[in-house]
Protein backbone atom coordinates (compact mmCIF):
# COMPACT_ATOMS: atom_id res chain seq x y z
CA UNK A 1 0.00 0.00 0.00
CA UNK A 2 1.17 3.43 -0.75
CA UNK A 3 0.00 6.37 1.44
CA UNK A 4 1.35 10.00 0.63
CA UNK A 5 0.02 12.91 2.48
CA UNK A 6 0.61 16.62 -0.03
CA UNK A 7 -0.22 19.80 1.07
CA UNK A 8 -1.76 22.52 -0.86
CA UNK A 9 -1.81 26.45 0.14
CA UNK A 10 -4.57 27.83 -2.31
CA UNK A 11 -7.04 25.88 -5.01
CA UNK A 12 -4.81 27.19 -7.88
CA UNK A 13 -2.03 24.64 -5.98
CA UNK A 14 -4.56 21.94 -5.86
CA UNK A 15 -4.90 22.36 -9.48
CA UNK A 16 -1.20 22.17 -9.85
CA UNK A 17 -1.15 18.95 -7.66
CA UNK A 18 -4.42 17.94 -10.36
CA UNK A 19 -2.49 18.72 -13.24
CA UNK A 20 0.60 16.61 -12.42
CA UNK A 21 -2.08 13.71 -11.71
CA UNK A 22 -3.14 13.91 -15.44
CA UNK A 23 0.40 14.80 -17.23
CA UNK A 24 0.64 10.61 -15.90
CA UNK A 25 -2.75 9.13 -16.60
CA UNK A 26 -3.09 6.52 -18.98
CA UNK A 27 -6.02 4.96 -20.59
CA UNK A 28 -7.92 3.15 -17.89
CA UNK A 29 -7.08 5.40 -14.66
CA UNK A 30 -9.22 5.66 -12.04
CA UNK A 31 -9.17 7.92 -9.66
CA UNK A 32 -11.39 8.06 -6.61
CA UNK A 33 -11.95 11.50 -4.80
CA UNK A 34 -13.34 11.61 -0.97
CA UNK A 35 -13.98 14.56 1.34
CA UNK A 36 -16.25 17.23 2.60
CA UNK A 37 -17.98 19.96 0.74
CA UNK A 38 -15.55 22.61 -0.35
CA UNK A 39 -12.31 20.34 0.47
CA UNK A 40 -11.13 20.73 -3.48
CA UNK A 41 -12.85 17.31 -5.41
CA UNK A 42 -13.45 19.48 -8.45
CA UNK A 43 -10.66 22.11 -8.17
CA UNK A 44 -8.20 18.91 -8.24
CA UNK A 45 -10.38 17.20 -11.15
CA UNK A 46 -9.91 20.82 -13.35
CA UNK A 47 -6.24 20.07 -12.65
CA UNK A 48 -6.27 16.62 -14.15
CA UNK A 49 -8.15 17.69 -16.80
CA UNK A 50 -5.95 20.03 -18.29
CA UNK A 51 -3.06 18.09 -17.08
CA UNK A 52 -4.86 15.83 -19.65
CA UNK A 53 -4.56 18.61 -22.51
CA UNK A 54 -8.12 19.36 -21.98
CA UNK A 55 -8.82 23.34 -22.36
CA UNK A 56 -12.12 22.95 -20.42
CA UNK A 57 -13.28 24.18 -17.22
CA UNK A 58 -14.51 21.09 -15.37
CA UNK A 59 -17.59 21.46 -13.55
CA UNK A 60 -18.85 19.76 -10.54
CA UNK A 61 -21.50 17.31 -12.47
CA UNK A 62 -23.59 16.80 -9.55
CA UNK A 63 -27.19 17.40 -11.05
CA UNK A 64 -26.39 15.24 -14.27
CA UNK A 65 -24.11 12.71 -12.15
CA UNK A 66 -21.95 12.34 -15.43
CA UNK A 67 -20.12 14.33 -17.69
CA UNK A 68 -16.99 13.91 -20.30
CA UNK A 69 -14.42 16.12 -21.57
CA UNK A 70 -12.23 15.56 -24.44
CA UNK A 71 -8.94 15.51 -24.05
CA UNK A 72 -5.57 13.39 -24.77
CA UNK A 73 -7.74 10.85 -22.91
CA UNK A 74 -11.41 11.21 -22.62
CA UNK A 75 -12.35 12.53 -18.70
CA UNK A 76 -15.02 10.56 -17.60
CA UNK A 77 -15.92 12.80 -14.33
CA UNK A 78 -18.38 11.29 -12.12
CA UNK A 79 -20.37 13.22 -9.04
CA UNK A 80 -21.72 10.39 -7.05
CA UNK A 81 -23.21 13.33 -4.21
CA UNK A 82 -26.73 12.49 -5.09
CA UNK A 83 -26.62 8.80 -4.88
CA UNK A 84 -28.05 7.22 -1.64
CA UNK A 85 -27.35 3.60 -1.70
CA UNK A 86 -24.42 1.16 -3.78
CA UNK A 87 -26.90 -0.16 -5.56
CA UNK A 88 -27.95 3.25 -6.70
CA UNK A 89 -24.38 3.51 -7.79
CA UNK A 90 -24.05 0.40 -9.71
CA UNK A 91 -27.07 1.14 -11.76
CA UNK A 92 -25.13 3.88 -13.15
CA UNK A 93 -23.50 1.67 -15.38
CA UNK A 94 -19.99 3.18 -14.36
CA UNK A 95 -18.50 -0.34 -14.69
CA UNK A 96 -18.14 0.10 -18.24
CA UNK A 97 -17.08 3.56 -18.23
CA UNK A 98 -14.23 2.76 -15.33
CA UNK A 99 -13.72 -0.37 -18.09
CA UNK A 100 -13.27 2.00 -20.42
CA UNK A 101 -10.22 3.74 -22.55
CA UNK A 102 -10.32 6.85 -20.45
CA UNK A 103 -9.49 8.21 -17.46
CA UNK A 104 -12.28 7.95 -14.89
CA UNK A 105 -12.69 10.52 -12.08
CA UNK A 106 -15.36 10.51 -9.17
CA UNK A 107 -16.05 12.57 -6.55
CA UNK A 108 -17.80 11.36 -3.81
CA UNK A 109 -16.75 7.51 -4.37
CA UNK A 110 -17.43 6.72 -0.74
CA UNK A 111 -21.19 6.73 -1.84
CA UNK A 112 -20.66 3.61 -4.18
CA UNK A 113 -20.16 1.13 -0.90
CA UNK A 114 -17.43 -1.29 -2.10
CA UNK A 115 -18.15 -0.57 -5.26
CA UNK A 116 -14.33 0.18 -5.81
CA UNK A 117 -13.12 -1.78 -3.27
CA UNK A 118 -9.29 -1.85 -4.21
CA UNK A 119 -9.23 -0.20 -7.29
CA UNK A 120 -7.81 2.98 -8.44
CA UNK A 121 -6.22 6.04 -6.95
CA UNK A 122 -7.86 7.22 -3.84
CA UNK A 123 -7.28 10.93 -2.13
CA UNK A 124 -9.05 12.12 0.68
CA UNK A 125 -9.19 15.74 0.48
CA UNK A 126 -9.88 17.57 3.98
CA UNK A 127 -10.02 21.34 4.81
CA UNK A 128 -7.33 22.10 7.10
CA UNK A 129 -7.24 25.71 7.12
CA UNK A 130 -10.02 28.48 4.85
CA UNK A 131 -6.72 27.69 2.30
CA UNK A 132 -5.01 25.00 2.84
CA UNK A 133 -5.96 21.55 1.98
CA UNK A 134 -4.73 17.97 2.95
CA UNK A 135 -4.28 15.37 -0.05
CA UNK A 136 -3.97 11.94 0.95
CA UNK A 137 -3.21 10.13 -2.11
CA UNK A 138 -3.12 5.77 -1.29
CA UNK A 139 -3.46 2.72 -3.77
CA UNK A 140 -2.13 -0.82 -3.72
CA UNK A 141 -1.90 -0.23 -7.63
CA UNK A 142 2.20 0.46 -8.71
CA UNK A 143 0.44 1.68 -11.68
CA UNK A 144 -0.30 5.38 -10.42
CA UNK A 145 3.41 5.24 -9.25
CA UNK A 146 4.48 7.86 -11.82
CA UNK A 147 1.05 9.88 -10.80
CA UNK A 148 2.07 9.74 -7.11
CA UNK A 149 5.75 11.51 -7.19
CA UNK A 150 4.51 14.15 -10.17
CA UNK A 151 2.34 14.74 -7.41
CA UNK A 152 4.64 14.87 -4.78
CA UNK A 153 7.04 17.00 -6.93
CA UNK A 154 4.23 19.34 -7.86
CA UNK A 155 3.32 20.45 -4.02
CA UNK A 156 7.61 20.91 -3.59
CA UNK A 157 7.78 22.94 -6.11
CA UNK A 158 4.75 25.10 -6.08
CA UNK A 159 2.81 25.06 -2.81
Amino acid sequence: MTLVEIRTRSPEKTQVVGRAIGENARAGDLILLEGELGAGKTCLTQGILWGLGGNEYARSPTFVLMAQYAARLTLHHVDLYRIESAIEAAELGLDEVVSGDGVTVVEWADRAGGMFEGQGLRIRLALVTESTRSLTLSTTDVRYSSAIEAARLAERDGS
